[in-house]
């Protein structure tokens, strides 16, 4: 096994690195109302990031690149754009400010954006993952896509295949905006798997009249393994809004799970005013449907559902459940993503087939108010079962947060997580844990192996394995004597915090990873521990893009949240690395982060460093990090 030099950095003090100046942006029908509804009397407050969405599906290539670059007094400045507000859909979330002078891009750090490992299009704009399955020896990925251009619009499915869900092959798009029913946009939609083997796929539909409804599609030729051509059946919509639901409120449709009495269901996102809902529908076969009286779930103050997801986890077993799977041992898992501030939140409870309700186990984490799956870069996400491994995989959407100048420039926009396996984390009892699929370590070469390396107060350590394709695995140990000796630090946030320059007794500290050699440019990955009034200790996973990037066309953040830690339990941390892309998962990946990040220089050689900016000193009692080969994704006529 390969070993590295770790050398202590002699002229840099990360606590005196320089104040970051660039651009900081806070992210920040109808039916009649149901009896149960009235009783909700007391709003839950929520804090949302309000972002402006504009719809443009009708709009051409050309005026779409006209109005991005228009300008506003100066020839410097871009105007903000927004694509899809009026229409009701996912789209760009980060929109710049006006007075905002565009970064001079150069074409090699366009073109070092490019992710190695993770699936992204040839070119052009992505969005939500739609409709994946596993299907004769092929696992299938099904998107959002605009075939024309790096921005929102025009939106179709792309659609991709691989046999391992890390090598791909792109196919011709699946299906089109080519009927009234959704000729402004084919929207997300979910795969059922039906017992005999037939394939359902529903999805939603904007109307020549940008009503929202779902549509039914099934194979063209179902011996086909590859699904290359898909039917639209001839009495879509099979599903239009409720009365009291508004026509671009309706979106979503979950993969369905087939109940006791024969008949499937599945829920649909939508709100009531400010309540978001997760509405239920029974069928037999697909065509025709039956609302249930009431809601599955209902969260006040969380605004409008989106791309909701509804499965099951086994409380006793390491392995993933069939969507219809239900009984003794067996929770159900509510995910919303929240369109008002484009953050996905779950909840694991209690699911009632006689009365089609679905209750928390933890109130106060409820759906949109307490857990999230990821608290970087991450939306639109989906899961779908593994019939072959018994494994339930989870995708999601990374979007862009540069300017949609940029985006066109390079000629593509957003990409997806590595795909991730979700399982019920028992020795918490109360999150999920999410872990990267085992197949991305096929994908390992060259590896440094490193024990019990001792970082000091305010030092940086490097690591002699550098690279932009990464995967990094690292255990931390604090002193029991620091942690026993520090005062109570009630106020400790993440997102609020001095990020990874801040002082703390022991916090924050953690790695540096895409870093340039001076650290003029690197985003940090760490933990920060704080110590409540009860003498109770709470610990925090956190990620710092503010110095990622010398650009000034972009909006970077701190994100990240507490993670469970566990008596006896050492901090440990999992990154993986891919040019523009930080995914990392802590204590085992029962919190997670993405970020989206754009070096200018650090492309140079990046550059991984351990850091401590505490006052204690901390040991990393075990580091493995294994340098990535690239992922072969290319055109399916390609591979023959």
């Amino acid at each position: 096994m390969a070993t590295a030099t770790v050398r202590h950095s002699e002229d840099i003090e990360y606590a005196q690195l320089p104040e970051n100046d660039r651009l900081q942006a806070t992210g920040k029908k109808s039916r009649r109302l149901w009896p149960f509804l009235a009783a909700f009397s007391v709003l839950l407050v929520v804090g949302f990031i309000v972002v402006s969405r504009e719809d443009a599906g009708k709009e051409s290539l050309e005026n779409q690149r006209q109005e991005t670059s228009r300008q506003v007094g100066s020839p410097e400045v871009v105007r903000p754009i927004s694509r899809g507000k009026s229409a009701g859909v996912s789209e760009k979330a980060v929109i710049l400010g006006y007075g905002v002078s565009p970064y001079p891009w150069t074409n090699a750090m366009l073109a070092w954006q490019v992710t190695s490992y993770h699936f992204q299009p040839e070119r052009n704009w992505m969005n939500d993952i739609a409709g994946p399955l596993y299907y004769k020896g092929w696992y299938h990925l099904f998107y959002q896509y605009n075939p024309d251009s790096a921005v929102w619009g025009n939106i179709t499915w792309g659609h991709t295949v691989s046999k391992d869900l890390i090598h791909w092959l792109y196919l011709d798009l699946a299906m089109v905006r080519d009927q009234w029913y959704d000729i402004n946009g084919v929207w997300t939609g979910s795969a059922t798997l039906l017992p005999t083997g037939e394939i359902i796929m529903l999805y939603t539909g904007s109307t020549n009249e940008s009503v929202q409804v779902q549509n039914l599609a099934i194979p063209a030729d179902p011996s086909d393994p590859l699904l290359k051509d898909w039917v639209k059946y001839s009495g879509n919509p099979v599903l239009t809004p409720p009365q009291e639901i508004l026509p671009k409120d309706f979106r979503d449709p979950t993969t369905a799970w087939l109940g006791s009495d024969g008949l499937w269901r599945l829920i649909i996102g939508s709100k009531i005013n400010k309540t978001g809902i997760s509405l239920v529908y029974k069928t037999s076969d697909f065509v025709n449907y039956k609302l249930v009286e009431g809601v599955l779930h209902a969260v006040p103050g969380t605004g409008m559902w989106e791309c909701v997801d509804f499965y099951p986890v086994s409380l006793t077993e390491n392995v993933g459940l069939d969507t219809s799977v239900n009984g003794p041992g067996v929770k159900h898992v509510l995910k919303a993503s929240l369109d008002d501030n484009k953050h996905d939140y779950y909840a694991i409870g209690v699911y009632d087939e006689a009365t089609e309700t679905w209750l928390p186990d933890d109130p106060v984490n409820d759906v949109g108010i307490g857990l999230r799956y990821d608290y970087g870069k991450f939306y639109a996400s989906k899961t779908f079962y593994d019939q072959v491994k018994q494994r339930r995989i989870l995708w999601g959407w990374i979007g862009e947060t540069d300017s949609e100048q940029a985006d066109i420039q390079k000629g593509w926009a957003s990409l997806q997580t590595i795909p991730r396996v979700v399982t019920y984390d028992t020795k918490s009892g109360t999150n999920l844990v999410q872990w990267p699929i085992e197949e991305v370590e096929s994908l390992r070469t060259s590896n440094v192996s490193l024990d019990n390396i001792k970082v000091d107060p305010g030092s940086v350590v490097h690591v002699d394995i550098n690279g932009a394709q990464l995967d990094v695995n690292a255990v931390f140990e604090v002193s029991k004597e620091a942690i026993k000796n520090t005062e109570a630090d009630v106020l400790y946030n993440c997102s609020t915090s001095g990020g990874a320059a801040g002082r703390g007794v022991l916090g924050p500290f953690g790695l540096l990873v895409l870093a340039e050699e001076s650290l003029s440019e690197q985003t940090a990955v760490y933990f920060y521990i704080a110590k409540g009034v009860d003498g109770n200790l709470q610990t925090f996973f956190c990620h710092d893009e503010t110095r990622s990037s010398k650009a000034t066309d972009l909006v970077e953040r701190v994100y990240g949240s507490t993670v469970p830690v566990l008596s006896g339990e050492k901090l440990s941390v999992r990154i993986l690395v891919d040019h523009s892309i930080v995914e990392s998962f802590a204590q085992g990946g029962r919190t997670c982060i993405t970020s989206r990040v754009y070096p200018t220089r650090a492309i140079y050689g990046p550059r991984l460093f351990l850091f401590n900016n505490a006052s204690t000193s901390v040991t990393v009692t075990s580091l493995n990090i294994w340098q990535m080969t690239s992922a072969l994704i290319h055109p399916f006529e390609q591979s023959s």
